[in-house]
């Protein structure tokens, strides 16, 4: 690619604030224009080096771009596909970032943009959204879809693919309804079972609030994606109906099997169940970023008395590990250690834990 590549951002969201910063990170010289509904964004990514420049008029600027990601909630992207069908340079490619991909490719479709549509997903994800939460390392070594339409060259889906692998991702092609039963399994079901767990805690807690003050450790961590954006979420389940609902029949008929077992005292049933699940879940592989974000996270045993936080805060900073956060967990039902650190990356992960082992503490690692 040029020197003088220029790269177009419509939403500055989680993801395309993350895109728009590897970009930035891997290719320096590239011109990047950012729209978004939100100006503050626009000029605080100007501001932090990641645009050149924005715009407020999506045909002036954005359509003149080499490559155009949209960037916004799936149903939103369809409207901008209007604004974009007949302005769009010869040789532009329009990718998205979405996790659902039928409805857009339907749209694509229907606006003649099918010869220029190469549609993206990174698998990552957090429980925070907005420009804010992005990061130019959110999409390393994390895998990312890539839906070319049927119509578009193979030498320009190809090239895109590169692009993709030379941001620090790991490109994987798939047709896009295969795509949608994937995500619905591994992203949206787990979404809206994380949301229905809070909800029934919420539903059965009291008015002092006992349940919330107690709903610490394994409880927080299983449901942190509860916290996800509603109207990002709103979106998705109304593009992908067919393959969440039958994903979410296929998890109440496991939750009425299981109800049947414990009601008629089945226990073998119910070590199978849970020693599957087991064995399942520790051969999911950890060295790469999945849809539901990692968290870096360490539990070490403190005392409890005057100046023991302090003492490990000064031994990460003395070797200039960043932490991001900490907290003493008083419900440890699901995990061990008083103390729970969180860093930002893997590496400040097992530096911290390194430091630690050596000053004597215990550490539990998850």
């Amino acid at each position: 690619m040029m020197r003088d590549f220029s790269i177009g951002f419509i939403g500055l969201g989680l993801i395309g604030g993350s895109v728009a910063k590897s970009i930035r990170r891997i290719f320096p010289d590239y011109r990047i224009i950012g729209y978004d509904s939100n100006t503050d964004t626009l000029k605080q990514a100007v501001a932090d080096g990641t645009l050149n420049s924005y715009t407020t008029d999506i045909q002036k600027g954005i359509t003149d771009c080499s490559y155009i990601f949209l960037c916004a909630p799936v149903h939103y992207n369809i409207e901008y596909l209007e604004i974009l069908k007949n302005n769009i340079r010869p040789d532009c490619i329009l990718s998205d970032v979405g996790s659902v991909k039928s409805d857009i490719y339907e749209a694509v479709q229907k606006a003649g943009l099918a010869s220029h549509f190469i549609g993206g997903h990174p698998m990552v994800g957090s429980e925070r959204s907005g420009y804010d939460a992005s990061s130019d390392r959110l999409i390393e070594n994390a895998y990312y879809f890539i839906t070319p339409s049927d119509t578009v060259s193979a030498e320009r889906t190809e090239e895109f693919i590169t692009f993709i692998g030379d941001l620090g991702a790991i490109p994987i092609r798939y047709s896009p309804e295969e795509h949608d039963r994937i995500a619905s399994y591994i992203s949206h079901v787990p979404h809206i079972i994380a949301a229905s767990l809070v909800n029934l805690v919420r539903h059965a807690d009291s008015d002092d609030g006992i349940l919330k003050a107690l709903a610490a450790g394994g409880f927080k961590d299983i449901t942190r994606i509860a916290s996800s954006n509603p109207v990002v979420w709103e979106h998705i389940l109304l593009s992908n109906p067919d393959n969440i609902t039958a994903g979410l029949e296929e998890y109440i008929a496991l939750l009425q099997q299981m109800i049947y077992d414990i009601k008629h005292a089945n226990g073998n049933k119910i070590n199978r169940f849970f020693d599957a699940s087991r064995t399942y879940r520790d051969s999911i592989p950890d060295n790469t970023s999945g849809v539901i974000r990692m968290h870096h996270e360490l539990f070490v045993d403190i005392p409890d008395e005057p100046g023991a936080l302090a003492k490990v805060t000064a031994l990460l900073a003395d070797t200039m590990v960043n932490l991001k956060n900490f907290g003493v967990s008083h419900n440890r039902e699901d995990e061990e250690g008083v103390l729970r650190l969180s860093f930002y990356d893997a590496n400040a992960r097992v530096t911290a834990e390194r430091v630690l082992q050596r000053a004597g503490y215990k550490i539990y690692n998850r």
